[in-house]
């Protein structure tokens, strides 16, 4: 899994109806709190800021990072998602995935 780090951009992985923000939105890591909570802030096309919400690391994944400055690819999308959950979810993944590689 891939710590997330300051100015990282995010991807939600659940819905923060409370903001206004659902699945797939993009926001920015601000701050790094303790016990693996971060402070990410939601910006509309011209930059300004929708709103701002603390996260805990479970709640998205890292689609950019700010070290690197380097887009994470699908690929690596998918890892970092499969990594959150239970192993007879991630036997249904796989075996999703060995439909699709048959469908092809």
């Amino acid at each position: 899994m891939i710590k997330p780090e300051l100015f990282d951009i995010i991807e939600l992985l659940i819905d923060l109806p409370y903001c206004n923000q659902s699945v797939g939105s993009k926001g920015t890591i601000i701050e790094c709190l303790d016990d693996n909570k971060y402070e990410v802030e939601f910006t509309n096309e011209q930059g300004e800021t929708l709103s701002l919400s603390t996260l805990s690391s479970e709640q998205f994944i890292v689609v950019w990072q700010a070290k690197t400055k380097t887009w994470l690819s699908v690929s690596e999308k998918l890892i970092e998602i499969i990594d959150y959950l239970p192993e007879q979810k991630k036997q249904e993944v796989l075996n999703f995935a060995r439909f699709l590689y048959k469908a092809t």
